[in-house]
């Protein structure tokens, strides 16, 4: 078994509520490999939300650490951890956070600019990301331009442009209908698994974790349960110099 990409040891968290103290999360342990498509399943005030934020550096711990490769982040500076998530970070978001003055192109390329990386160098990675998930003909739309399924490739795409080793996933079909859920997901999984990238999803629906390979459930800041699970992601294989073709929603 190979080393894990992600280690969380003895993980709590506890917030300040006016006079009273809430526990969030409660001595959490679970570690996950490189190239594992997880999904931590919970209920809303479970806990699920805030062990994202945990795991991707976004706050601090009230003790134990998250580990990420060789790196404790619970120790790491906001500055440090700002430079390591745009090195080896993607996010995908519920609400989509696409800036809305820019073009889709635009939108895909913006992690390779805050890596300092040309313009050219840059739009050419969007430009093959956007094939990949089917959108290169919607590269000089802009947000308002596109639906809701079109919105939420283009933040997939801008989450996998750079190529971070880890992807975490925030409810990211929440607001899509069914058919383009499970466009959505497929996708997902599928660029995860073409490019050896681990994925964290956060969700409430249990539809949506038998997509991974491993289910995580939490309850009252809790792991109550550790499962793997045979994904059902259905990825076809694309034939050498088969294009893929954008998909109207």
């Amino acid at each position: 078994m190979s080393k894990p990409i992600i280690t969380v040891s003895e993980l709590r968290k506890i917030y300040r509520v006016g006079s009273e103290h809430v526990v969030a999360l409660d001595n959490v342990n679970f570690s996950v490999e490189s190239g594992q498509v997880v999904c931590i399943v919970g209920t809303s005030g479970s806990g699920k939300s805030t062990l994202l934020n945990q795991l991707a550096g976004l706050e601090k711990p009230t003790r134990g650490s998250v580990t990420i490769g060789k790196r404790n982040i619970s120790r790491m500076s906001e500055q440090s951890l700002a430079k390591f998530r745009q090195k080896y970070i993607g996010f995908v978001f519920q609400s989509y956070n696409l800036m809305q003055y820019m073009t889709c192109l635009e939108n895909v390329a913006l992690p390779l600019s805050f890596r300092g990386v040309d313009k050219d160098r840059r739009e050419k990675a969007a430009r093959k990301i956007l094939s990949e998930v089917g959108l290169l003909n919607r590269m000089r739309h802009k947000p308002n331009q596109m639906s809701g399924g079109q919105q939420q490739r283009v933040g997939i795409a801008r989450a996998f442009v750079a190529n971070p080793k880890i992807i975490f996933a925030d409810e990211p079909t929440g607001n899509l209908d069914t058919r383009t859920t499970i466009e959505v997901m497929n996708m997902m999984v599928r660029l995860c698994r073409e490019h050896n990238q681990t994925m964290i999803l956060v969700t409430h629906d249990m539809e949506i974790a038998q997509y991974a390979d491993r289910i995580i459930t939490i309850v009252d800041g809790n792991i109550v349960n550790d499962i793997s699970n045979e994904s059902i992601a259905n990825i076809p294989l694309v034939k050498e110099g088969e294009q893929k073709h954008d998909e109207t929603d």
